[in-house]
């Protein structure tokens, strides 16, 4: 079964948060973790992922703090979740290995459908439709 971790649902709520914040405003984490509901020092290892993956830009010092690396229309929602989470895969089949019993098992098809349709719907999401979207 696919399932977003707790680790993936911080995420998205930590950069939805800063995509509703004015263009090149900088947030502190602990601002961040505060209005996402979120554990600040896990959110920090969350956000060190986004700035290595050039999602987030990251300054130290005072008036330190995260900042989107590009506009929020140009970052999916695919790339939230597979920052934190890594490939979607809804099977192990499809990380390569062969299934347990020898050879490509019969959903095997089935399985890289479904896969392809979670990217697509993911990678269809931006975080800026997600940051105008008021809980509907």
């Amino acid at each position: 079964m696919m399932e977003l971790t707790r680790k993936g649902e911080y995420a998205i709520r930590g950069i939805i948060y800063l995509a509703q914040q004015p263009a090149g405003r900088v947030s502190l984490i602990s601002e961040i973790a505060a209005a996402s509901d979120v554990p600040q020092t896990f959110l920090a290892k969350i956000f060190q992922s986004f700035a290595k993956l050039g999602l987030v830009t990251s300054s130290r010092g005072t008036g330190g703090g995260f900042v989107l690396a590009r506009p929020a229309s140009a970052i999916t929602l695919r790339e939230v979740v597979e920052a934190v989470e890594g490939p979607i895969v809804p099977n192990r089949c499809l990380l390569g290995s062969s299934c347990d019993r020898g050879g490509p098992c019969l959903v095997h098809g089935i399985w890289k459908t479904v896969q392809t349709e979670v990217v697509r719907i993911l990678e269809d999401v931006t975080i800026e439709t997600l940051a105008r979207t008021r809980g509907e």
